[in-house]
């Protein structure tokens, strides 16, 4: 079955699918958050601090009562673990089989992450924890001298082992990560046989699908190795069966899970988000150009005088579009909110109605980063400097 979506049509299911607009949440902050993680399948960690770290941005987002502790009581309590994605994540613990295929690759040498294996040491490591109990890198001495882009062989020894599946990640301790056996971390309860080839290959489809409303085989297969050929296939093999809708948005093939269109039905809520770099909305550049038409790029990674929008550029989500995007920093010492550069898309009208809108969750947003001041130093263009610093 073929279905034609206007690029609206596309962007509400997108929207609706990620649950960006979360609406009144019954329930638990942190039934909420383990909720939201199971809904979206996995949640990017990422260590920059400028505001507060994504994996919490994403969930405060979703879950508006979100607690800056509630990742650290699912991983204690089990319900969440932490492992590889497209990057490193949050993984709901009901889906852990699922990181088998590739722990047991790495394992045999059929795939690899960053570091090359040392045997011997990682042989001595497991020991040490077998006997020891958890424990951290630092707890391994290292006297030689360590270039600033190389890490310790312990370290490099020690994500070996979690990578291979030998270890997992039992808390963390000031954000950096404490190690212990497998056996001592999973519950007795999960599933921990590897799925077929064929069961993978559903997952990663019926997974994305639920989480992104609409989706192509290279975006499920979006850095993860081997797959995009099975995926393809498969998705191919769905939708003859059925199984999934193949939909048609700007001259592009998507798919879709049959429940999808119900979507358009719904009323979608026009509030304004601020949302991370790492937000599952986002992370795919490429999908979010084409369907949203925002060509967005982080600049953090990039030369401070080759930046157009600012470090940490964060895209500002207004009536079911993206039309700008806010690079800040808080300040923790003067609980200050800088605004360092707000810039506006082309054919962007600043109105009253964005202008309620954005106070509104600056308001929120600046309690979150536990911030009490905001001081905006640029705007593009330039004429709304003075309109956006009279807000504040």
């Amino acid at each position: 079955m073929k279905e034609i979506l206007s690029p609206i049509e596309a962007q509400k299911i997108v929207l609706l699918s990620q649950r960006v607009f979360p609406g009144k949440l019954k329930g638990t902050s942190l039934a909420n958050t383990l909720a939201c993680i199971e809904h979206l399948g996995y949640l990017q960690i990422d260590t920059i601090s400028v505001i507060q770290r994504a994996h919490h941005h994403t969930l405060w987002n979703r879950n508006p009562e979100y607690q800056l502790s509630d990742i650290d009581t699912l991983i204690e309590t089990k319900q969440v673990f932490e492992y590889w994605s497209h990057a490193a994540a949050y993984l709901p613990i009901r889906d852990f089989k699922y990181s088998l295929p590739r722990k047991h690759a790495i394992l045999k040498n059929e795939q690899s992450h960053w570091f090359q294996k040392d045997a011997k040491l990682m042989d001595a490591i497991l020991k040490r924890i077998d006997n020891e109990g958890p424990l951290m890198a630092k707890d391994f001495a290292h006297t030689a001298k360590v270039g600033e882009w190389e890490s310790k062989p312990a370290k490099q020894a020690l994500e070996n082992l979690f990578m291979q599946g030998d270890l997992m990640i039992s808390s963390r301790q000031n954000f950096h990560k404490v190690y212990d056996l497998t056996e001592r971390v999973l519950p007795e309860n999960i599933d921990a046989k590897c799925p077929t080839q064929q069961e993978h290959i559903r997952f990663l489809i019926t997974s994305y699908l639920r989480a992104n409303g609409i989706g192509q085989a290279s975006e499920m297969a979006y850095l993860l190795k081997n797959t995009k050929t099975l995926v393809s296939s498969k998705l191919k093999e769905m939708s003859s069966n059925n199984e999934l809708l193949e939909v048609h948005v700007n001259g592009q093939i998507y798919y879709a899970l049959p429940n999808a269109l119900s979507l358009l039905s719904k009323p979608m809520n026009s509030q304004l988000k601020i949302l991370s770099p790492f937000d599952n909305l986002l992370i795919q550049r490429k999908r979010i150009q084409h369907l949203f038409n925002f060509d967005y790029k982080i600049e953090c990674y990039t030369p401070a005088v080759k930046r157009k929008y600012g470090y940490f550029s964060l895209p500002i989500l207004w009536d079911g579009k993206l039309v700008a995007r806010m690079d800040c920093k808080a300040d923790k010492k003067s609980a200050t909110l800088h605004i360092h550069h707000l810039f506006f898309e082309e054919n962007f009208s600043f109105n009253e109605s964005f202008k309620a809108a954005f106070i509104k969750e600056i308001e929120a947003f600046k309690s979150f980063n536990n911030c009490s001041g905001v001081e905006v130093h640029k705007t593009t263009p330039s004429s709304l400097l003075n309109t956006i610093k009279s807000i504040f």
